[in-house]
């Protein structure tokens, strides 16, 4: 949870207040997010992302970076890639990939923090755009190297903390009303305006600037800058070197409060000024598709082109949203109009999954004369995700000639409403994202990864190269926007996880089999189906060296042992079948259930080997084969991956079977075992095979090597079980099966309805 301090540092003497900024009261707030352990960057997976909200009217923003390494032994530098952005997490690209076609996105600041234990950096920012800022950090991008969890490596933690400084009271400025202000290089004067809905224009206007010298009043030097700063996206500037000046925004973000920020060029000179503002309202879209009022049903196509004629609103937006209609509308209607609204209606399908439909049917009606918009509203629970829009001619009825082509521009907070092919899609303040289709190209596709939380505005408009469209004047155009949680659900070669941090949910795609990039989508890297089905068969026919094991321990009777080593083998070589990062899987049960009994099973094929190299009596030996198996499960279900998972039953075995070799060597009074051929021929190779074995699954195994490496890891475990078990015993060879199996084909005499039995051990006949 955020620790968030809100310290409303209000400052107690009024007169103090106004001589450090001016005329406003300032707040200061502090919020702070616990110490996370960063990652070597794979997959957006790694990225520790943070969220920070920052609020309405905040002068100055200041985050402080802290990165600490955890242990205490020489690691190098290292460094660590912060990323800050404005409105949804950071789409970032370390390794260089190729992303999905039509997919764009906004390029995030990023800084650099080189550390060797622990560095910590501050990065300030004037006024700041108000809502959520996103901080990721990883560390430099993944070596493939498998670093085994337990084995000490190089940790680092990092702890992002975000302080500001926000006025309380900051001046309104009123449309066409003068209010006079005094702005220093040190105090700069800080005001705001409320920008209305359907504004095409905007215009700021300082006049009257008087200096502190009276010999230099006509000369005030000012700076004028309108809007908030996104960090890539400045706030628009204007330099004023008279006495008046004027900064004007086209397409100015709608329905929103816009920044004033009027400040001295000069040090230390004040400036006093007047300053006003008006905006232009170009026209207010129509709304086409609803019927009567506030009724919000879907209207009915029009079957009739003969209807031309009738002139009331309902039938012709009946006429201009039919889906099938390629006539063009009234001219008294596109006189009277400048842009057309078509409704929207969205659902929530799954999470980070929305789908927007237009309420007149799927396809819109798109003119020459006049834009037809569409307006897509994304919350915050929205950003995590990726925007998909596809736009589709609909040439059945209407073929355009070679030279026009529908235009389209997708834009955040405010539409572009003048559209052609020289008319950049961005707005005052924010880019937008142009599309076109044409009879050569009838579908686009445009993908946005982590869109901005924004209202959202769809413009479409024919364009004709020529003069007039002829007699195509109306064609139809299908829209389809949905918010997915991946790219086309990162393709055959990834899998969409599901992330969150704290209460905020995004998603990404982790890749297999050598892909990359945002959708699985880069296959510069990828693996061969070649080279997938040669690691698929090495990983699992590699498990067929424990064949040998299992004979030599049936022949020497160890039944129990030899059981242990099939279901090894078994679930060995159904797990790494179906652990494979491409498409030769093959997967005969749960994958988790497969990945907890090839664990197990390895574990226990270690534990009671060595309990049988230690030559204990059969209750205790088989006692401690159950006791031993049950804490390994146990423990597996804990933490399957711990380190101790395997060295602890290892541990407790070797010093068992040591104590027991030195009893045995102190009572006997000679090395044991005494045979210098089973030192030599057994018990030296087996000891190597194991530590080369250890030593390749611990140290040498990369995502790279890794086919190859584990399956001489299989090899060597095997063999060094064929080696280190110990011979059978005397009394074995003597009784065979019997002693293992409750049934014989032997006739035993029967006394009185009592049977003989034979003790194994001490050769004696007792009755029962």
């Amino acid at each position: 949870m955020d620790v968030f301090l809100r310290g409303l540092l209000l400052v107690a003497a009024a007169a103090w207040t106004s001589g450090l900024d001016g005329q406003l009261t300032f707040v200061s707030e502090l919020s702070s997010k616990p110490a996370q352990k960063l990652s070597k960057y794979g997959w957006y997976g790694n990225v520790r992302l943070q969220r920070f909200h920052i609020p309405e009217e905040t002068a100055i923003a200041r985050w402080t970076f802290t990165v600490t390494r955890a242990n205490s032994f020489y690691c190098g530098q290292h460094n660590v890639t912060v990323y800050i952005q404005w409105g949804a997490p950071p789409v970032i690209n370390p390794t260089g990939s190729v992303f999905p076609n039509g997919t764009l996105w906004n390029p995030s600041l990023s800084l650099i923090l080189a550390v060797t234990s622990q560095n910590s950096t501050t990065f300030n920012l004037s006024d700041p755009a108000p809502g959520d800022w996103f901080v990721a950090a990883h560390l430099p991008e993944d070596d493939g190297r498998i670093e085994q969890k337990g084995f000490p490596s190089c940790t680092y933690f990092f702890q992002p903390q975000l302080s500001v400084r926000r006025a309380v009271d900051t001046p309104v400025l009123q449309q066409d009303a003068f209010l006079t202000q005094t702005a220093s290089f040190e105090q700069p004067a800080r005001l705001k305006l409320f920008v209305p809905e359907f504004a095409s224009s905007l215009s700021v206007s300082v006049r009257d600037c008087l200096s502190g010298e009276a010999a230099e009043s006509g000369t005030c030097s000012l700076l004028l800058r309108l809007g908030s700063d996104f960090l890539l996206q400045r706030p628009v500037t204007v330099n004023c070197s008279g006495m008046s000046c004027s900064a004007s925004l086209l397409n100015p973000p709608w329905d929103t409060w816009l920044r004033v920020v009027v400040e001295s060029s000069q040090v230390n000179r004040s400036v006093t000024f007047g300053i006003t503002w008006n905006y232009t309202e170009g026209c207010k879209p129509r709304s086409v598709g609803l019927e009567g009022g506030d009724d919000f049903k879907k209207p009915q196509n029009n079957n009739n082109n003969n209807n031309s004629s009738q002139t009331n609103s309902t039938e012709v937006s009946k006429h201009f949203s039919s889906a099938n209609k390629s006539s063009a509308l009234p001219s008294s209607l596109m006189m009277s109009a400048c842009v057309w609204s078509i409704p929207v209606l969205y659902e929530e399908v799954d999470v980070l999954s929305l789908r927007f439909t237009a309420t007149n049917g799927p396809n819109v009606s798109v003119t020459d004369a006049h834009p037809t918009l569409l307006t897509y509203p994304l919350q915050t629970q929205a950003t995590g995700g990726t925007v998909n829009l596809r736009l589709t001619l609909n040439t059945t009825d209407v073929v355009l000639d070679n030279s026009s082509s529908v235009v389209a521009c997708f834009s955040p907070f405010a539409p572009v409403l003048q559209l052609n092919h020289s008319q950049p899609c961005r707005t005052a303040l924010f880019g937008g994202y142009g599309v076109a289709v044409n009879t050569s190209v009838p579908k686009a596709v445009l993908r946005l990864p982590f869109p901005q939380s924004a209202l959202w505005y769809l413009t479409l408009q024919l364009h004709c190269n020529s003069s007039s469209c002829g007699n195509t004047s109306v064609v139809s155009v299908l829209p389809e926007l949905s918010v997915s949680a991946c790219v086309e659900d990162c393709g055959s070669y990834g899998e969409c996880r599901l992330l969150r941090s704290y209460s905020y949910l995004y998603a990404a795609c982790v890749c297999k089999a050598g892909w990359k990039g945002w959708g699985c989508t880069d296959s510069s890297s990828a693996l061969s189906y070649g080279r997938q089905l040669v690691s698929t068969l090495l990983l699992t026919l590699s498990n067929l060296s424990f064949l040998p094991a299992i004979v030599v321990a049936i022949r020497r009777f160890y039944i129990t042992e030899a059981s242990v080593y099939c279901f090894t083998m078994f679930f060995s070589t159904f797990y790494h079948a179906c652990d494979q990062p491409g498409v030769a899987v093959w997967c005969i049960m749960d994958y988790d259930a497969l990945q907890y009994c090839d664990f197990l099973g390895s574990v226990c094929s270690i534990w009671v080997t060595i309990l049988c190299m230690a030559r204990i009596r059969d209750i205790a030996k088989y006692t401690l084969f159950m006791l031993g198996a049950l804490l390994i499960a146990m423990s597996m279900q804990l933490d399957r991956k711990g380190l101790w998972n395997m060295l602890g039953p290892i541990l407790c075995a070797i010093l068992l079977m040591a104590s027991t070799w030195v009893y045995r060597g102190v009572r006997r009074r000679r090395c044991y075992p005494p045979s210098w051929k089973r030192w030599v021929l057994y018990l030296i190779p087996g000891l190597c095979c194991a530590l080369v074995g250890v030593c390749l699954y611990i140290f040498a195994e990369t995502e790279d090597n890794y086919y190859y490496t584990h399956s001489l890891w299989h090899i060597l475990v095997a063999s060094c079980v064929v080696f280190l078990l110990p011979p059978k015993e005397k009394h074995r060879e003597a009784l065979g099966w019997s002693r293992g199996f409750s049934w014989s084909w032997s006739w035993r005499p029967r006394i009185c309805g009592y049977t003989l039995c034979e003790s194994s051990k001490e050769e004696l006949y007792t009755v029962t």
